[in-house]
Order: structure tokens, then sequence, then C-alpha cells
């Protein structure tokens, strides 16, 4: 990853800088004092991928910058600010940044962040990689699954690691089981066209563990990783759920807050994590009621939309 860092202070450039090379993040290949030093086209010519931007500088802001670059930029912004204002974050999020990270620096949380924002941007390359190769060959949405080339298969995989990538479960280990999982459907609604039921959750987890293991599997061994199985998806689903909530705790307008909070989850259980993340408490966590089914479900339509917008 190439980044360009913006902040007034020198010696947050070079904290950030060092942070970024100690860790094998990628290369700083600019810096700037002024949001006003700083421009599409030079971003362009540097072929920056991520932006780390502070809020206050003398003479254009965070806010403007971001605001001058929103549309054009096709990288990611973070911005970085010792004001933890809540309208002033609202606003951040709102001319596009991805992530709002408060001052003074804390090490790990910049390594975390870059990581998550590098592993989104990867995705999103993909995404246009995948687009431009349809374009290229005139594919169409409409297109049955037997018209599709194999390769095209895959883009459910890619619009759902985009998808988990939003929802914070980008390297857990449910991840995986839950990307088999959309593989299936995908195939499952191919196959069945005319069928508008969704399968069976247990005939899901069967089917991704009899891929893994394979015919030669006995049914104790298929058992056990049917089981398995299904914990690794309840931490991850469980994960998604702390990750949304603790974006509603910030900040409640953040946008993967509204587009995904209610839509994965009931909105009483959303506030219920909240309470217990704000309270420090997990005695609440009881109340809280898995549906897994939904979940999965919810994560195929919205992969398959996503697949379908391209």
């Amino acid at each position: 990853m190439r980044f360009f860092i913006i902040d007034d202070d020198p010696a947050i450039r070079s904290m950030l800088e060092q942070i970024i090379e100690d860790e094998d993040l990628g290369s700083v290949v600019g810096e700037a004092p002024d949001g006003a030093d700083v421009d599409l086209t030079l971003l362009e010519l540097k072929q920056v991928d991520i932006v780390l931007i502070d809020l206050l500088m003398p003479v254009r802001d965070g806010i403007e910058t971001v605001r001058k670059l929103s549309g054009s930029f096709e990288g990611k912004i973070i911005m970085i600010s010792q004001i933890e204002s809540k309208e002033m974050i609202v606003k951040a999020y709102a001319c596009g940044i991805e992530y709002y990270i408060t001052k003074p620096i804390n090490r790990l949380e910049v390594i975390a962040v870059i990581r998550k924002v590098s592993e989104l941007l990867r995705m999103h390359q993909s995404l246009r990689n995948i687009q431009k190769s349809l374009s290229a060959v005139g594919f169409s949405g409409a297109l049955t699954e037997k018209e599709q080339p194999s390769h095209e298969k895959n883009i459910i995989i890619t619009c759902g690691n985009y998808m988990l990538s939003d929802l914070g479960l980008i390297g857990e280990a449910g991840s995986k089981d839950l990307l088999e999982m959309l593989d299936y459907l995908y195939r499952y609604e191919a196959d069945h066209p005319q069928e508008q039921s969704f399968p069976q959750l247990h005939d899901i987890y069967h089917h991704i563990a009899f891929k893994k293991l394979g015919p030669s599997a006995s049914a104790i061994d298929l058992k056990k990783e049917i089981k398995a199985a299904e914990q690794r998806v309840r931490r991850a689903i469980n994960q998604a759920l702390t990750h949304l909530a603790s974006l509603g705790l910030i900040d409640y307008s953040n946008p993967k807050f509204e587009q995904y909070s209610t839509k994965f989850f009931d909105l009483s259980d959303i506030r219920k994590k909240m309470k217990e993340l704000e309270n420090e408490d997990s005695s609440a966590f009881g109340l809280i009621r898995q549906n897994t089914k939904k979940f999965i479900q919810v994560l195929y339509l919205e992969s398959r939309k996503l697949m379908q917008s391209m």
C-alpha cells in the first residue's frame, strides 16, 4: 500500500511513517503540512492508496480537504484528530472517510485500522477488476448459471469478502465458513431457480463439512466438524454484532451502522450490545438471542445484490 500523510505536526507525520515502515504496512510516498498543499492530481501522480489526514490544520482543514477529494479519489481516507466531538466525527464520515482515530496516537490502534482499511481497499480493487473483466466479455448479471464462465462463479465470494470486511470479520475463523455458505447458496439458487425457500441451516452446515472433509469422512467426524463450524460461525456473528454496536456508540450516524445494524440484527439486540459495551458489563449478553439463519440469509442477499450491481 502507498500512503500519503497530511498533518501540520512533523512529529506526528514522522511517528505515522515509522509505524507504517516498522510494521511493513506499505510505504509513505508523500506528506504535507496542510490540506491546501494536496489535490487529486498529486495523489494520482504518486499513486496513493491511503491518505492519513489530520482534522485541524491552519489553512485548509481535514473536513474541507476530504470534501474536495470525495467522489474522485479512489483510495481510502483515515482521519486522525485530537477532537472527539461526535458532531465532527459525523461530518468526517459524511464526507467520505473510512475510519476516525483520536489522538494521542495509539500504535496498536493505528496498525489495526490500517490493516482493516488495506484489506477493504484490496476488496474494492478486486471488485473493480472483476467489473472490467466482465465488461470486456460483455457479461450481464441476467445470464444463467450454465451461461457463465466457471471463473465468474467466484464473484459471489469476492462480494462476500467485501461484506465481511464491512462487518469487521476479515481474519475471523468463521469467515471462511460463511464464504463457503455463500458459495453453496449461490449454486443452490442456480440449481433450484423455481424454489423460493431458503435451505435448512443444518443442510448448509452439512454441505460445508462434507466439502471440507471429503466423501471418506465418517459420520462421527462429520458431526464433529458441523458442531465446530456452528461454533465458529456463532463467534463470527457475535463479533459482527460487537463491531456494529461499537460503531453505533462512537457515531449513531455512521454509514455502516445505519446500513447494516438493523438488516443483520434486531434493533433491540443492537441496543443491548451497545449498553453492554458502554457499561463494560457482559451480563446483558445472555439476553441477546443469536439468529444465525437470519444473518446468513442477509449476508447472502446483500452479497448477491452487490454482485448484481456490477
